[in-house]
């Protein structure tokens, strides 16, 4: 229901605005009115669905009254001719189905592998001391003496099992930062060898030590000591496995954004392709600016106005003849396109000059507004403490000053569905808390940032999907190419590796460099 509401408050700012123009545009509607409109019972029942509309700044009527009479307008606008009490969009649809499909398997897999790993472990860890306390609980009185080296490999024990806790709770036991389709190779090598190292110790010690009930407490103390040595040995070789061996930059990976053409590159060094998926989206999240699929509808918008203008007329009667017809208007465009690159250079300029102003705009009214807060500043530091105003009470303050040009500059660069009311507040509460100007405060706003600067539920990429031709488990390869799917866009990653450099030296005599100068006879030296 609050969503036909905000869509019937939006219909009657249209109607507001449609009113005032009626008796300028009255002919044009007649002459262009499609037949499709003749049809009452069919537009009473068609139903527009849009992205939902971004938080507006503002939260009076004055203005929304003003909105509708905006420049882009039109780009927020939804029509609707029927009674609606529920809307959801496709992407909606898609994002609940694919979240329930996935959620139960995926955690499923998580707490399976954490518990595999959890148990393995204290196994390892109660192992050697298992070794040591059996035998004294067993025959503790047909056991030889412990002397003074058996007592030390005791200390000795301790401290590396004390190395290995840490050890293994700094290499294994951290918060995962993403689910990966497969299992992490290397990983799971380390636990089967730890998992047939341990078996395979306890078996010996089973047969030679448990059966024969060895009385040599000395030896069975060094033989714990042996197999903790062996598992500090098994530690290095996973610190080499899972985080030296990828340092060394070995391949160069272009990652381009399919909707706008956006690209980055960086360096990986030996990983698989999952794992090398995960470092790509790491990085753009930090480095790729957020996704706006609003400066995409420019140019769609333009491409569907030139092909309206083209009618296609069957002179040849009824018939099927699609591809004719395709053949005539793709023709037809090809000879209208001399004159489309005039329209788009007017187009794009009268952006950049209604952009430009609108900034300039904006910057003025920030600066007089920040310059207003030095002046309560000034002016509350003599008044008593109960007086004083919180950075909150500050920005609530100077925020209608701004509103409206921050409003309109959001809405001429379409952002204005990255940032709401309460986020502009709390990003001016921060700017006044920790002192910082004007500059500071509308570097958000000028500039797109990257994703991470958002909030997560403006984000249009939270789960992906990878598509590869390769098995994910397997190495990077020069050449190879994989996709990085989410709903709205995907990310073409292109493998290249990086080339073998000859380098050779060349070594120069410091006394070679040596100069004459030749002194002409007509020069006046």
């Amino acid at each position: 229901k609050s969503a036909a509401m905000d869509t019937e408050s939006t219909y009657s700012g249209y109607s507001h605005y449609s009113g005032h123009s009626k008796k300028a545009h009255r002919q044009g509607r007649d002459r262009h009115k499609s037949p499709r409109s003749k049809d009452g019972s069919r537009s009473e029942k068609s139903v527009t669905i849009q992205a939902p509309p971004a938080e507006p700044l503002l939260g009076n009527d004055a203005s929304r009254a003003e909105e509708g009479q905006d420049d882009n307008w039109g780009e927020t606008t939804t029509a609707i001719t029927g009674t609606s009490e529920h809307s959801i969009s496709q992407e909606d649809i898609a994002r609940i189905s694919k979240d329930l499909e996935d959620s139960v398997g995926l955690d499923c897999k998580r707490y399976l592998g954490l518990t595999v790993a959890a148990v393995l472990g204290l196994l390892v860890f109660f192992t050697p001391i298992a070794f040591i306390l059996l035998p004294q609980i067993l025959w503790r009185d047909d056991l030889e003496p412990c002397g003074t080296v058996c007592e030390g490999l005791f200390i000795s024990v301790a401290f590396k099992l004390l190395i290995l806790l840490i050890g293994t709770w700094a290499l294994f036991f951290r918060q995962p930062k993403a689910d990966i389709p497969r299992v992490f190779v290397f990983r799971a090598l380390l636990l089967v060898l730890i998992f047939l190292f341990v078996f395979s110790y306890w078996l010996f010690y089973g047969v030679r030590i448990l059966d024969s009930k060895d009385t040599n407490y000395q030896g069975i103390v060094q033989y714990a000591v042996s197999l903790v040595d062996a598992l500090l040995f098994i530690h290095y070789l996973a610190i080499v496995l899972l985080e030296l061996r990828q340092l060394q930059p070995m391949f160069t990976v272009k990652v381009v954004r399919s909707t706008d053409g956006e690209s980055r590159y960086y360096s990986l060094g030996h990983l698989s392709i999952q794992r090398a998926a995960l470092v790509v989206l790491e990085n753009y999240y930090r480095d790729f600016t957020v996704y706006n699929p609003a400066l995409l509808t420019a140019s769609k918008s333009r491409a569907a106005k030139h092909m309206a203008g083209l009618k296609v007329y069957n002179v040849d009667g009824p018939g099927n003849n699609a591809s004719g017809q395709s053949r005539a208007m793709i023709a037809a465009a090809a000879r209208r396109r001399d004159s489309s690159h005039n329209e788009l250079y007017y187009e794009e300029a009268d952006h950049e000059r209604r952009v430009k102003k609108r900034r300039a705009r904006l910057v003025v009214a920030v600066e007089e507004a920040f310059t207003h807060i030095k002046r309560l500043q000034a002016e509350e530091q003599q008044k008593a403490p109960g007086e004083m105003m919180d950075p909150r009470e500050a920005a609530q303050a100077i925020f209608p000053s701004m509103a409206r040009a921050l409003q309109k500059y959001l809405r001429t660069t379409r952002q204005q569905q990255y940032h709401s009311m309460e986020s502009i507040l709390q990003h001016l509460s921060f700017c006044i808390t920790n002192n910082m100007t004007p500059k500071a405060f509308l570097e958000r706003y000028l500039n797109p940032g990257p994703t991470l600067q958002y909030d997560r539920d403006r984000w249009f990429s939270k789960q992906w999907t990878l598509v590869s031709e390769e098995a994910v488990t397997s190495g990077l390869q020069d050449g190879i190419v994989f996709v990085l799917k989410c709903l709205d866009f995907s990310l073409v990653v292109n493998v290249k590796k990086i080339p073998f450099i000859k380098l050779s030296e060349e070594f120069i005599d410091p006394k070679s460099h040596k100069f004459v100068l030749r002194l002409q006879s007509e020069t006046s030296v």
